[in-house]
């Protein structure tokens, strides 16, 4: 078989891909390795990917191989990766896409080419809307998810007048427009907002009309390295003296870069946190045992492991790795569950179900130590946390 195999490769006629499908199913993750959310997914979505492989492959029909690519925050990027692997390299699977634009580009590719695509760190509620695809799965959280909850929770709070600091592409506007929905369905105002470049690194004038807005509540629409580095801004701007201070989707791993000083009583919202039970306790040690930088994970890791966990027992329900929609159709087939998210569903627009909780940065004098940073303080339920299935206008909801 290997002179065979050798031969073909000479001859110029071998395919990866027809002698790994009966038996190698392939991952790739695709995301940010070096600029504004490489800390956020990057390296760490990788790891997340071989301890998922790795615990598999313990008992499971086949073997599985990961790899990796730095889409760069470029969609075009991001396109002719998705299609060398899809094409060329064997992969059955792309997971992670952290930056919308990049992953509506891949969410096409995929379903041309019948794969599977699982939005582990993608953000836009939208492909589980009009953009939505038989061939998709999107797993940790949406624009929706956040957007809303952070809002409601916002409000009750005495936040009624909302100015927002957005990232200037397709995920930071989406969840600047689901969080606006929330507050005026709720009878709130938004008094302004501007937009931002991706990986800015000067927010001054955009915190100087916040101040000057009237706002009650200052909410950045943006992630990553963006979100750590307006907070910071924000706090030397003593923004938070006068106006209640949100990151939309700020979580564990931007707090090591700002320190509890200048986060405690910041909110957000998400469905994983590490210290949560023993199950995601074990884990995350484990976690960042392997890490480069020894960091724990926050929910966008939390997602590549548990999503591509039933992604794997779809694989071996649907007969093997080749027919992504077969696929997908068996992830939506089988409740998921995992020590991570617990137990949970997918719905037919490629929505996974599963509860959120809202999130409190701890007081300097809570924390017992690095990366305790949070506190679970309420939990909402999977069917408030999501847009609901009939004001999605997913093709694919009939």
């Amino acid at each position: 078989m290997r002179k065979a195999i050798a031969a073909a490769i000479l001859a110029g006629g071998f395919s990866w891909s027809a002698v790994a499908a009966d038996n190698v199913v392939r991952v790739g993750v695709l995301n940010d390795m070096s600029s504004v959310y490489a800390d956020f997914q990057g390296p760490g979505s990788v790891l997340a990917a071989k301890l998922a492989a790795e615990d598999y492959m313990k008992g499971g029909e086949y073997k599985v191989e990961v790899i990796s690519a730095d889409h760069q925050n470029k969609p075009d990027i991001g396109a002719n990766t998705a299609r060398q692997w899809l094409d060329v390299d064997g992969v059955h699977v792309i997971v992670d896409l952290p930056n919308s634009a990049v992953a509506f580009a891949v969410n096409e590719i995929v379903r041309d080419k019948n794969k599977v695509m699982i939005g582990s760190g993608a953000g836009s509620a939208m492909l589980t809307g009009e953009r939505c695809s038989p061939n998709m799965v999107h797993w940790t959280y949406d624009t929706w998810s956040y957007g809303h909850s952070a809002a409601r929770a916002a409000f009750a709070g005495g936040g009624k007048k909302w100015f927002f600091i957005t990232a200037d592409y397709a995920f930071g506007h989406d969840l600047e427009k689901q969080a606006s929905d929330e507050i005026k369905a709720l009878g709130g105002e938004v008094v302004g907002a501007v937009r931002h470049p991706i990986n800015a690194s000067d927010f001054s004038s955009f915190l100087l009309q916040a101040q000057s807005s009237g706002a009650d509540v200052v909410a950045f629409a943006n992630a990553g390295g963006d979100l750590t580095n307006s907070l910071k801004q924000a706090a030397e701007f003593g923004l938070a003296q006068k106006q209640k201070v949100i990151g939309l989707i700020f979580g564990v791993t931007n707090v090591p870069a700002l320190g509890l000083e200048a986060t405690q009583g910041l909110q957000s919202v998400a469905p994983f946190y590490w210290d949560m039970n023993d199950g995601t306790r074990a884990w995350s040690r484990r976690f960042q045992a392997a890490h480069p930088k020894k960091m724990m994970p926050n929910d966008m890791h939390a997602g590549v492991y548990a999503g591509l966990m039933h992604y794997f027992r779809a694989v071996e329900k649907a007969g093997g790795p080749q027919d992504g929609r077969a696929i997908v159709e068996a992830m939506k087939a089988m409740p998921t569950d995992d020590p991570l998210f617990g137990k949970g569903s997918i719905r037919i627009d490629g929505r996974k179900m599963h509860p959120m909780y809202l999130l409190e940065a701890k007081k300097p004098s809570e924390s017992k130590g690095d990366w305790d940073y949070l506190k679970v303080v309420a939990t909402v339920p999977a069917e408030q946390a999501f847009r609901p299935l009939k004001d999605g206008n997913c093709p694919l909801v009939k």
